[in-house]
């Protein structure tokens, strides 16, 4: 086994009164065995200290530029002198959150020009979150005992940062970025009691890493280019704040948290002190994230990292689960598909569970894949990684694989259309159909789209089925539904859902998508509905990699409220669909035929 030593190559000299000089040791320094940093520190001697790092943004607009909060844990040799890299872990959650209610989502949906149509919510209650002395991760010990310093910031507005949160905008990604540029001598710091403090331990190679909204902020500031932040982790992230909240123009809510809105998660995270001064940031936010139209406007756009995606020079690993309809699919694949145009150093895990840390699944595996990562890019040791494959998926069944890249290089798109009887179970076949059918549902948001699917017949939905299967397919990308619908309301929700019918009759939901009909031309445009004439709707479900099992039946259903996702306007609206202008893509890997 190769095995390499890194330490400091100067030793200090001190001459005695008699005999030979003395040398003193250089510092123990890390060590690297088949390209992975080993466990050569003690986390129990780590040095660690608060601090405060000066961002070059006014968001709580006081005249002054905002502190962020910064908690630094390092190996007690970088007091002797040794220089280590930096594992970075921004959040805006470290002090806890509010008690904010959503907003209510059983309501009308909104009509070009007519009035009435507003969501309701009510004031958050003004509970102010417990700061935690020390910052903990399931990572620091594991990544100090290597070589790594550990480095936690409060983002904008929450704990002792000032500034202001506003859901993924602009100043928050400025904050994030400070420390990165204070880790290479460009930001200013301070101690608690106004004492500089600048970060001479540290070679200046930062990663950034986390869960959830912490793994969306590492992608915020590798978006900025930002010199210094060598690789990212994001963890079940978000590219795209505007895929989070909304789709193809229909206000939708993160599974498990209907009625979510960017302002709620703002107010929730709103635990600085002194709160009075991001009243006014709150409430333009609270008014220019439009819940009446769900088009796309500035205020999304400034939340969109792919924007600036031309910028990322970090290696990206990404984590997500098929599973997460918290953070959706969509948000890793489309981040990751914009990387590998871009030749961007990039790996992908897919794995069968929801929003969660793979830490929680594959541990060991995991730290082996993140340390290598992390060797890699921030101690410049090379180990290969680059040239592995670049997906690695969890199959249905638990077992993991690894391919070159991911959607499978071997799918391929097959187009599928609908025969009658989606009432009850309609056809799903290859042939194209010519003859006209149209078949309709009326809309019950009462009832779940579970329930729906799964349902023998129901007036609530449209479902249509292949024959079972002589051999597994699987499912790799992005399936699209291209409907033709007339509806009798100026207003109404689409969804389409892909589904599974196992040889025992019994339906499961694989993936999903959402639409607003008035958004049909354009995302940042609404455009009235005529009731009675057909449009061209257009559903992109959420990416997912799923394998059919033979015998089994790939179905699709169409409905229009999805009671846990979109909002749910009274029982009654009505949708045809003409099956002869309609059709389904699956991007596939195997025959449906």
């Amino acid at each position: 086994m190769r095995r390499v030593r890194m330490g400091l190559l100067a030793a200090l000299c001190v001459l005695p009164l008699s005999g030979p000089p003395a040398v003193a040791q250089p510092p123990q320094g890390p060590v690297f065995q088949d390209g992975e940093a080993q466990p050569v520190f003690d986390p129990a001697q780590a040095v660690r200290e608060d601090l405060f790092v000066t961002a070059p943004v006014d968001s709580d607009r006081d005249g002054q530029d905002d502190r962020v909060h910064v908690q630094v844990v390092r190996p007690k040799e970088t007091d002797q002198g040794l220089r280590v890299p930096v594992v970075y872990q921004a959040s805006p959650y470290f002090s806890g959150g509010n008690d904010v209610p959503n907003h209510n989502v059983d309501t009308e949906l909104y009509v070009p020009e007519a009035p009435g149509n507003r969501s309701l919510r009510t004031s958050a209650a003004d509970e102010r979150m417990a700061v935690a002395a020390d910052i903990k991760w399931d990572y620091e010990e594991y990544l100090l005992s290597r070589g790594f310093a550990v480095v936690y910031a409060e983002s904008l507005g929450t704990g002792e940062s000032t500034g202001c949160p506003t859901t993924g905008a602009e100043n928050e990604t400025i904050g994030a970025k400070s420390v990165v540029d204070w880790l290479n001598s460009r930001a200013p710091g301070h101690s608690a009691d106004g004492a500089p403090a600048a970060a001479g331990w540290a070679t200046g190679k930062v990663g950034m890493m986390g869960v959830s909204y912490n793994g969306t902020l590492p992608n915020a500031v590798a978006s900025t280019g930002v010199d210094g932040l060598e690789a990212i982790v994001p963890i079940g992230a978000i590219s795209n704040w505007y895929d989070y909240y909304r789709s193809d123009g229909a206000v939708v809510a993160p599974g498990g948290y209907q009625g979510e809105d960017a302002d709620v998660l703002a107010e929730y995270v709103h635990t600085r002190a002194d709160r009075e001064p991001c009243r006014a940031v709150l409430d333009q936010l609270r008014a220019d994230q439009d819940r009446i139209t769900g088009d796309y406007s500035p205020f999304w756009d400034e939340r969109n990292y792919l924007n600036d995606v031309g910028n990322v020079r970090a290696a990206v690993l990404s984590v997500h689960g098929l599973n997460d309809w918290n953070v959706k699919t969509r948000q890793a694949a489309q981040w990751y598909e914009a990387l590998r145009e871009r030749d961007v150093p990039h790996k992908i895990w897919w794995h069968q569970s929801g929003h969660t840390d793979p830490i929680r699944l594959r541990k060991e595996e995991w730290l082996r894949e993140l340390n290598r990562w992390f060797t890699r890019y921030l101690y410049q040791v090379p180990n290969g990684v680059e040239g592995e494959p670049r997906a690695t998926v969890q199959r249905e069944d638990g077992s993991w694989v690894q391919e070159p890249e991911w959607p499978s290089p071997q799918a391929e798109d097959v187009v599928l259309r609908l025969a009658p009887g989606g009432p009850e179970r309609g056809g799903l076949t290859a042939e194209k159909k010519s003859d006209r059918a149209v078949e309709s549902l009326r809309d019950d948001a009462t009832r779940t789209a579970e329930d729906l699917a799964a349902a023998p017949g129901s007036p609530n939905r449209l479902a249509y089925f292949g024959e079972p299967l002589a051999e597994q397919v699987r499912v790799s990308g992005t399936v699209r539904a291209d409907l033709a619908l007339s509806f009798d309301r100026p207003a109404a929700n689409v969804t389409a859902l892909l589904v599974d019918q196992a040889p025992d009759g019994s339906v499961s939901v694989v993936t999903r998508g959402w639409a607003d009909p008035q958004n049909r031309q354009k995302i940042d445009m609404t455009s009235p509905i005529k009731p009675g004439q057909t449009y061209q709707i257009e559903v992109a479900m959420q990416p997912d990699d799923y394998v059919f099992a033979p015998g089994h039946r790939i179905g699709v259903v169409v409905l229009s409220s999805d009671h846990d996702f979109t909002l749910r306007p009274k029982p009654g609206a009505g949708l045809a669909l003409d099956l002869s202008r309609t059709s389904i893509t699956l991007p596939v890997v195997g025959s449906v035929r």
